[in-house]
């Protein structure tokens, strides 16, 4: 299915940044941002709310911290207990370097996973919209109608009075 895009081009920060709180304002739904660098505000003039990649993090190092343990307490004190050197079968002290190490490779796989599943970045998957020269050298605003009713002129007195130095109409799909 083709969606029709509005995409504004910047040269400066400041002015896509003001271009996204007017788009926003006057109610036209922000596809997307394309930036060269990190804008400071960005996703609070997008409306964006809190990651939930940090909390994935958390559990998935959680995860590995007592997987790691738990394997080595029951193999060491439960399913095969060798004494050596009268140390007791559940060393615990011994047990932190492997679970540590376990608990980062976990969280480190398990936040890449879940990054790449959230932006859709699956294998031999084609992008949906990709804009040549997005990002070299200059910011891009996408915007969309999310009621379908599309005003492509009055989207350009809106991005022109923000300060873009160029405007077009894109047909991308979904």
């Amino acid at each position: 299915m083709k969606s029709r895009l509005f995409v504004a081009w910047f040269e400066r920060e400041d002015a896509i940044l003001e271009a996204v709180r007017a788009a926003r304002q006057a109610g036209y739904a922000i596809e997307d941002a394309y930036t060269p660098y990190a804008v400071h505000g960005m996703d609070e003039a997008m409306g964006l709310g809190l990651s939930r990649l940090p909390w994935v993090c958390f559990g998935c190092g959680l995860a590995g911290l007592l997987l790691a343990f738990g394997f080595q307490l029951w193999t060491s004190a439960s399913d095969w207990p060798i004494n050596v050197g009268g140390k007791p079968p559940a060393s615990v002290l011994a047990f932190i370097p492997l679970t540590f190490e376990f608990m980062v490779l976990l969280a480190g796989l398990g936040s890449v996973a879940a990054l790449f599943l959230r932006a859709r970045l699956y294998p031999s998957r084609s992008p949906r919209f990709l804009l040549p020269r997005v990002t070299n050298d200059r910011f891009a605003l996408v915007l969309t109608r999310p009621d379908g009713h599309f005003d492509a002129p009055e989207m350009r007195i809106l991005c022109e009075r923000a300060g873009a130095v160029a405007t077009e109409l894109v047909e991308a799909s979904s």
